[in-house]
């Protein structure tokens, strides 16, 4: 997949082990996993991420919405203290499991000739392929999803169920015989994790309506309940496994430099620097290409080196 000389895989990196889900294939590469980043002193963590910068070259940390705000604040803090635009910290709107799955698709991609900046764009790419949702017990304190106030007034009543998609398309249904969820119209498999709710829904009903091609088993992530707003649940996650299928993917979307940190991206937004395209009329004003010229000029000065750090730095 790709010829070139030998380089060390990016790093991507979990804020959790239970979002460090077993290898899908003998090429998915290990997770480094982030433990109590927020509970550990500052100095262990420091050390920890330089030497992931250190041996990998550039670190991409997935994690979930549902972290706790002292884990993220405490990543924002090494990447400024570490001075460096080599740590991307990226948070798509997907439930706990499906970040889970998601990073574990990077890990896939990590071991072929993709370079750090694709990687990373990569994550935003594939989000769009992830079929994440659960069942519940209770939708009486689900955020993450508009529920209306009948949907409310059923979650008071024992036994209720409801299935939920909450990415890529928002979905609630009470869970009856004729109850169905709108699922992938591509072939995919569905990792479901048990929580305080049995899963027959989910494997009898909902795994057939999809046609899912294979269905695995796992631990339900710890942040899952917070998420969801109950631990009465399971969750589910429909994705594409194959390697093959996720490098052609990736590879077929055009790619193009950071117009601020020069690093090879896909999309329209850089996950190291958070930067987006400039807005090259207002930049040059109008004819020949000079807004491009001098934007190019601005990312090559070396005199703006360490502005160019700090604005990674903030994003």
């Amino acid at each position: 997949m790709g010829d070139g000389e030998p380089r060390v895989p990016t790093a991507i990196a979990v804020t959790s082990a239970d979002m460090a889900l077993p290898p899908q294939d003998e090429r998915t590469l290990p997770a480094a996993v982030l433990q109590d980043v927020d509970r550990r002193p500052l100095e262990q963590v420091l050390a920890e991420l330089q030497t992931l910068v250190d041996q990998h070259g550039h670190v991409i940390v997935v994690c979930s919405e549902a972290v706790p705000a002292g884990v993220e604040r405490r990543l924002h803090t090494v990447r400024a203290l570490l001075e460096t635009d080599r740590i991307a910290l990226f948070r798509p709107p997907l439930p706990p499991l499906g970040i889970a799955v998601l990073a574990r698709q990077l890990r896939q991609l990590a071991s072929c000739d993709l370079s750090p900046g694709v990687l990373a764009s990569a994550g935003r790419l594939l989000t769009h392929y992830l079929h994440a949702g659960a069942l519940l017990g209770s939708v009486a304190r689900l955020d993450h999803v508009p529920v209306g106030l009948k949907a409310h007034a059923r979650s008071w009543v024992p036994g209720s169920q409801f299935g939920v998609v909450a990415h890529p398309v928002p979905q609630l249904v009470k869970v009856v015989p004729e109850a169905a969820l709108d699922g992938p119209e591509f072939g995919t498999w569905l990792l479901v994790a048990k929580g305080q709710l049995a899963s027959d829904w989910v494997t009898g009903t909902l795994a057939p309506s999809w046609r899912v091609q294979g269905l695995r088993e796992t631990a339900l992530p710890a942040e899952s309940a917070d998420w969801w707003g109950t631990g009465r649940l399971t969750e589910f996650c429909a994705y594409l496994p194959d390697l093959s299928v996720l490098y052609q993917l990736v590879t077929s979307v055009r790619r193009s430099a950071c117009h601020w940190c020069g690093i090879d991206v896909i999309g329209d937004r850089c996950v190291f620097c958070s930067a987006t395209p400039p807005d090259y009329d207002d930049i040059g004003g109008s004819g020949g290409g000079g807004g491009r010229d001098r934007a190019l000029d601005r990312r090559r000065d070396p005199a703006l080196g360490r502005r160019r750090e700090r604005r990674a730095l903030t994003g």
